[in-house]
């Protein structure tokens, strides 16, 4: 008699008879039906990576999509030049799909691996070339920021970013641009002088004592209208220091300043005269910029003999607009301070008061002024808080 003979794997052999040793002690499946369930396995999972390997000329901001059927993602990796490109999953796991462009005429590997309902792995790797050359817009940082940009901040702080020519694609660049804060609150970004300059902040104020942090993943976006793809990232990171606010009421002719909300010091101000729009000091939300010791100011649009000429130098001035509006040294007037509004525009204080206010300066400190039928205007120096928070996201390219 001729018997068909069956090579039985070990591992399947030692646990048929484990099952045929619990039949024996007391019914159950037999061995024939346990063989046969250990036999039933999941279908592989299959990794589908898009572009595909070999694909060439793809242009680095097209995404890159990888899909898992039949089993979900564990990993991928995706490698663009010397960078790795980060990039999210969907909920179920099944799709990812890359969050920045790639460099631009760069060998790009992606690798991705994933899992069936058995635990099995199943990889697939994608290589491919990506098309494009370097723009030649350049990007920089607002000149204040970047020459004090190893200071502490104010809580105004606003992110501002130029660039030397018109921006076509706003929208790719502002999804581009990455905000990341130790105490994240709602903040929005908004393009001024047609394109060259975009500026973040947050709805009202950051919150004090933490670190902020910009990335700009412009490598592989397009940057203007001549084709290029930006070739480089943009980094800065900006420690958020104590809340310093000041108050100041020109009717009343003195500031108040807090720190993080409590009261520190009362400061007596002289401000703008009012006898011309001119001479009057604006209202509304001012940021503190730049600061210098020794200032020489002199009268916009006069020679020396016209009226209301002046030409003299000033002493611990902080910048709070780009229409020449200082807190600084009083230069005379004593008597004003606390009781008349006597200056060209500026906020006068007395010598040791504007010392201290001087040394305590952060850029982005903001200045709240009121008392006055001049407002200051949002492009005026960083007086960006001036704009209502709805209008201010109506000039992002996304909307929001």
């Amino acid at each position: 008699m001729h018997v068909n003979a069956i090579r039985v794997p070990l591992a399947l052999t030692a646990l048929t008879g484990t099952a045929l040793m619990a039949a024996g002690c007391g019914g159950g499946e037999t061995a024939a039906e346990s063989a046969h369930k250990v036999n039933i396995e999941a279908a592989p999972a299959r990794v589908v990576i898009t572009p595909a390997r070999g694909a060439t000329a793809v242009r680095p901001d097209e995404p890159v999509i990888v899909r898992a059927a039949g089993g979900r993602l564990e990993g991928v990796v995706l490698e663009s030049g010397r960078r790795m490109i980060e990039g999210d999953l969907n909920r179920d796991r099944t799709e990812w799909r890359s969050r920045w462009a790639l460099d631009p005429a760069a060998d790009i590997t992606v690798r991705a691996v994933a899992r069936n309902t058995d635990g099995r792995a199943a990889m697939a790797v994608s290589r491919f070339r990506t098309t494009g050359t370097p723009s030649t817009v350049s990007v920089s940082q607002d000149p204040v920021l970047e020459e004090r940009r190893h200071e502490t901040y104010g809580v105004g702080l606003p992110i501002i970013l130029n660039f030397d020519k018109a921006i076509t694609d706003r929208a790719a660049v502002e999804r581009s641009l990455e905000v990341i804060a130790d105490k994240p609150v709602e903040g929005g970004w908004h393009w001024f002088d047609d394109g060259k300059q975009v500026v973040y902040r947050p709805k009202m104020f950051w919150p004090a004592h933490q670190t902020v942090r910009l990335v700009a993943h412009l490598t592989g976006v397009p940057l203007g209208k001549e084709g290029g793809y930006g070739a480089k990232d943009f980094t800065r990171s900006y420690r958020i220091g104590k809340a310093q606010v000041s108050h100041l009421d020109i009717k009343r002719h003195h500031m108040r300043v807090e720190w993080d909300g409590r009261p520190v010091r009362t400061i007596p101000i002289s401000a703008g005269n009012g006898e011309t729009q001119e001479y009057t000091t604006t209202s509304g939300i001012h940021l503190n910029m730049e600061k210098d010791e020794d200032v020489m100011m002199t009268s916009p649009g006069r020679s020396p003999g016209d009226a209301g000429y002046y030409h003299e130098l000033i002493h611990y001035a902080v910048r709070v607009s780009n229409a020449g509006e200082y807190l600084h040294e009083t230069p005379g007037d004593e008597d004003c301070l606390g009781n008349r509004n006597c200056s060209h525009g500026c906020i006068r204080q007395p010598r040791s008061d504007a010392i201290w206010y001087y040394k305590h300066s952060q850029p982005g400190d903001p200045v709240i002024a009121t008392g006055t039928d001049r407002q200051v205007e949002p492009d005026n120096g960083w007086s960006f808080y001036q704009m209502p928070w709805k209008k201010w996201l109506k000039g992002s390219a996304l909307h929001r």
